[in-house]
Formats: C-alpha cells, sequence, structure tokens
C-alpha cells in the first residue's frame, strides 16, 4: 500500500505542469520488442536488453536539441546510483548511430545510446509524433537538418518520455510528456527506478 501512495505522489508532483502523452503506453504494459541500432550501427533487441536487469529507457529527440542534451548530461549523474540499484540507463533518439556518437562525445556519456532513426520504437511506444512543415522550417532557421540527423525524411520525433521497466518488459513507472521543454528531472528518474524495483 505504501509503495502504491508513494508511486502516486511521485507522479503527482512530476505531471504538475505536465501535458501527458494519452497514446503512450501505460504501467503495466509489455514494451514491445522493437529492433534499434547502436552506435557502432549493431542491430539490438530491446527486449534481450531489458531482459538482462530491470532498466530505465529514457527517450529523447535529438543530439541537436539543447533539451534533450540538458537531460542526458544530468542523467550521468545518476548512473552509478542506478547500478548499485542494479538498474541499467538506456536513451533512445532519433538520430543515425554516427550522430549518436557524437553526442555521446559532446554530452560525456558512459551509459547506452542506442538510434530509433526509423521511429519503430517511438510509433510502439505511442510516443511519436510528425513534426510539422512551419516547426520544421523554424528548425531549419536555427540550422537544424532533421533529415541530415535522422538519415531520412520522415520528420518523426518522440514526445520525451521515461519508461521504467523490469527484466519481463513490463512497464512499472511511465512519464510522457507533449512538451519537449518539460523533463523528468534526474533525481525523480532515480525515484522512479528505485520504486520500480521494489
Amino acid at each position: 500500500m505504501m509503495k502504491k501512495i508513494l508511486s502516486i505522489l511521485l507522479l503527482g508532483t512530476v505531471l504538475v505542469q505536465a501535458e501527458p502523452v494519452r497514446t503512450a503506453l501505460k504501467v503495466g504494459d509489455s514494451i514491445p520488442d522493437v529492433t534499434l541500432r547502436t552506435v557502432d550501427n549493431q542491430e539490438v533487441k530491446l527486449r534481450t536488453l531489458v531482459a538482462e536487469k530491470p532498466t530505465v529507457l529514457v527517450f529523447f529527440r535529438g543530439g541537436w536539441c539543447p533539451f534533450c542534451n540538458a537531460q542526458l548530461s544530468s542523467l550521468v549523474g545518476i548512473e552509478q546510483d542506478l547500478n548499485k540499484e542494479g538498474v541499467q540507463l538506456i536513451a533512445i533518439g532519433m538520430d543515425q548511430p554516427s550522430k549518436l556518437r557524437e553526442t555521446m562525445q559532446h554530452d560525456k556519456v558512459d551509459y547506452t545510446l542506442l538510434s530509433d532513426s526509423d521511429a519503430s520504437a517511438v510509433k510502439a511506444f505511442g510516443i511519436a509524433y510528425k513534426v510539422d512543415d512551419g516547426t520544421l522550417a523554424r528548425m531549419k532557421s536555427f540550422n537544424v537538418d532533421l533529415d541530415a540527423a535522422t538519415g531520412n525524411g520522415d520528420h518523426i520525433l518522440p514526445h520525451p518520455s521515461v519508461f521504467v521497466v523490469n527484466t519481463s518488459g513490463i512497464i512499472r513507472f511511465v512519464h510522457a510528456d507533449t512538451n519537449f521543454r518539460v523533463r523528468l528531472a534526474a533525481p525523480k528518474v532515480l525515484e522512479a527506478a528505485k520504486l520500480a524495483a521494489q
């Protein structure tokens, strides 16, 4: 009962200024068995990775996004604490593998970054949206070339999201927000991972 109350309190504090993604997978759902690519362009199955240990999955837009870079950098600060809890951290972005490697170096990230440049995972998790022409034009005015980053012209991005899943691939916690500026703070990610691991 106490765990349930803590989960509700945690979720409530996180969503005060948030607009949740209503199409996102929910707590209790099973994650899809999607194929992603490593920074070395090797294919990996997500379900195989999460079967190894409980996992925090962080979906981000790309290395061109300053909000994403700030989030990825902040997660470096909790990686050791997650490891102590027996939880792994995996961030999934829309950039093609070569661009992910640049992000790892720029943000000094040691945890796993995976490419979903074909948007199969973000669609399967229910957090994908298509970038409209006006937004694309604004992005280009800031020298952001989404086609070059993803390696395709699909213009699909994820709503920034965090899923905590167990080794059976069952979702134990979700934070998905339609506002790309709203990110779950690293201490809240750690707190959610600890609660979900209990």
